[in-house]
């Protein structure tokens, strides 16, 4: 016989909601919960059951005030409830004995603005927004001023200049406050401008040893940053014993805290915090409320924060949206009185943007969006189209889409899934072929970073599995694997899960090799940072997948010279506005894009929301 371990019946609570449509989790978080509770209610189930789905969708909260008294849907607009009136709601769930009020120890919190949590994401927001206020108001002491200003001056000469530099505000921002989050799209120069921070501080700190650490939230996002780190190193106007001094060497952020197996803490925290000066964090758009809260935990407070990343980016996969809120509109451009003053005093510059914000100095004082772009000019296609997406502009998106004269972006009305083979094989073999024809490893890794097909979803004939398929048939390696779960030499690997003892990671791209150039046997080669490679046997590889045809969200951290972007034939919830936007901006050269119109229409109309109260905790 089935034990039941829950002293309440809750199957009259389940009548009211569409079990088929919520995941077990949230239907045994929700019993769970209604049993522990002193006065169990409809409300306090749907309350647990929905706050857990929610967070699961990548939502730190469930917003009483959104959904009461209206039917609650899926992402898919599937009918799973229908809600309380709120205030029904709240008096049910605050006298269950298991939902208290923010500070109190319960498996629920509900806030004042009607927002409720699960407790540890409620923590995480709180202890976050409580780092952010503190490093907005701490202004770092300030040796030199004259010093700094004269740096800025040779870093950034276009100070001189009556047009705003907005890499010298980042810069000088960096060295007067704990906290500066730079943002910006590709080539806006955020790499540059972070590699120039470096070297003016350990100009303006030389007589100190500075620890400077750089991390990412993934493996590939960590070579990139390392790989622009000494790009950008060799061109500063700097002495070649300050080069020499500044770090290349990138890690993810897991690494960089002291990952644990098995486990959601981290050897670095609050009571252990690292050792460092200086830490810097690339992509901090992939970074979830959970993992931010834990960096910001394990940094000292007198340490400087900078994050790197694009507002305007797909956010995280777990949950949150954390840089999304940080540079949302009101904290853009909204500079404090008394910073405007220390800024013009130490550069001759004046802020004149916005009015100013407010007395006194704060957490808006901390935020830097990079405008000018240096990658793609006005009349570059892949620039206005972004810019068209991100303005949620769909007309103006088709019009740019159908200028028949640009040569760095084209547009293709989306085949019957019948016909993809015939219609894009031509492009897979531009695309792959030079790299299915080398055989030397170290030309196959550069030419297999050219060009990558991204689609939007998994599953299905426009999805990547599909498409790896068909990327295999056209070059002719199904016959070279004999079946489908060979890997033959030249296969491309994504790797999609983190092996810390082997130090491979999600986001890497490995090749396999036979022969010479593999010790004589068949392993997967990856390319360390220096140039070098590594051997691992395919045996011991953690998860992977083919790597032809990736999905939009793993091409984050990425970049590539063309991207051809497959979306599906039917609107799906996961086309969104950010969702093309981030494909668009993988392309540093070239874009093709396989669509039908109505659906690229609805995917730039819809923008991704997730609910939260970090905006208006740091308010």
């Amino acid at each position: 016989m089935a034990m039941n371990f829950f002293r309440v019946d809750t199957r009259k609570y389940e009548a009211m909601v569409d079990t088929d449509l919520l995941p077990d989790i949230a239907l045994q978080f929700a019993r769970f919960i209604t049993s522990l509770a002193d006065n169990p209610s409809n409300g306090l189930y749907l309350g647990a059951a929905l706050a857990s789905f929610v967070t699961e969708h990548g939502h730190i909260c469930l917003d009483l005030g959104q959904a009461e008294g209206r039917p609650f849907c899926d992402e898919y607009g599937r009918y799973v409830c229908h809600c309380p009136a709120i205030k029904t709601w709240k008096k049910e769930l605050l006298e269950s004995g298991v939902v208290g009020r923010p500070g109190d120890f319960a498996p629920l919190i509900l806030d004042d603005h009607g927002r409720l949590y699960l407790h540890r994401y409620w923590r995480y927001e709180n202890s976050l927004a409580a780092h952010i206020n503190q490093r907005g108001k701490q202004r770092l002491f300030l040796h030199d001023s004259g010093l700094l200003g004269n740096l800025l001056q040779r870093y950034f000469p276009s100070l001189a200049f009556e047009e705003m530099d907005w890499q010298a505000l980042a810069a000088f921002t960096s060295m007067v406050k704990t906290l500066c989050i730079i943002s910006g799209g590709p080539g806006t120069g955020k790499t540059t401008t972070v590699c120039k921070i470096i070297s003016i501080a350990l100009e303006l700190y030389a007589h100190k040893e500075m620890k400077i650490a750089l991390a990412a939230p993934t493996g590939k996002a960590a070579a990139r940053l390392e790989e622009a780190m000494k790009l950008h190193r060799d061109r500063l106007p700097a002495s070649d014993g300050i080069k020499a001094r500044i770090p290349v060497e990138a890690s993810t952020i897991h690494r960089l805290l002291g990952y644990r197996q098995d486990s959601p803490y981290f050897l670095h925290n609050k009571h252990n915090p690292l050792a460092v000066d200086m830490v810097i964090i690339d992509e901090a758009s992939m970074v979830d409320l959970p993992l931010m809260s834990k960096l910001f935990d394990a940094v000292p407070r007198e340490a400087p924060i900078i994050l790197l990343g694009d507002r305007d980016q797909l956010a995280s996969v777990e949950a949150g949206a954390v840089l999304g809120d940080l540079c949302n509109n009101e904290a853009v451009e909204h500079f404090s009185t008394p910073y405007r003053k220390a800024f013009e005093s130490v550069t001759g510059k004046r802020l004149n943007m916005h009015e100013p914000d407010g007395s006194d100095e704060g957490f808006q004082d901390c935020v830097v969006q990079l405008a000018k772009n240096y990658r793609f000019g006005p009349q570059s296609g892949i620039g206005r189209l972004a810019r068209a997406i991100n303005e949620g502009d769909a007309h103006g998106v088709m019009q740019i889409l159908k200028e028949p004269r640009l040569n760095d972006v084209s547009w293709y009305d989306l085949p019957h899934h019948r016909g993809l083979l015939s219609a894009l094989g031509s492009f897979i073999e531009r695309g792959y072929g030079p790299f299915a024809e080398t055989e030397h490893i170290h030309e196959g890794f550069l030419l297999f970073e050219k060009f990558r097909i991204l689609c939007a979803i998994r599953q299905g004939p426009y999805g990547v599995a599909n498409l790896n398929l068909l990327v295999e048939k056209v070059l002719g390696r199904q016959e070279a694997a004999g079946h489908k779960s060979a890997l033959y030499p030249g296969t491309p690997l994504l790797i999609t899960r983190n092996d810390y003892t082997l130090g491979i990671y999600n986001g890497d791209i490995g090749i396999v090799a036979t022969g010479k150039e593999a010790s004589g046997r068949q392993a997967v080669l990856f390319r360390n940072p220096d140039g070098s490679f590594r051997e691992i046997h395919p045996s011991r590889l953690p998860e992977f997948e083919i790597a032809y045809a990736m999905s939009i969200h793993k091409a984050q951290g990425s970049e590539f010279d063309e991207v051809m972007i497959i979306l599906p034939d039917t609107d799906v919830p996961i086309l969104t506005r950010e969702l093309i936007y981030t494909a668009v901006t993988r392309a540093r050269r070239r874009v093709t894009l396989w669509a039908r119109p109505e659906i690229l229409r609805a995917a730039v109309s819809r923008r991704i929301h997730r609910y939260s109260g970090l905006r208006e905790a740091i308010a």
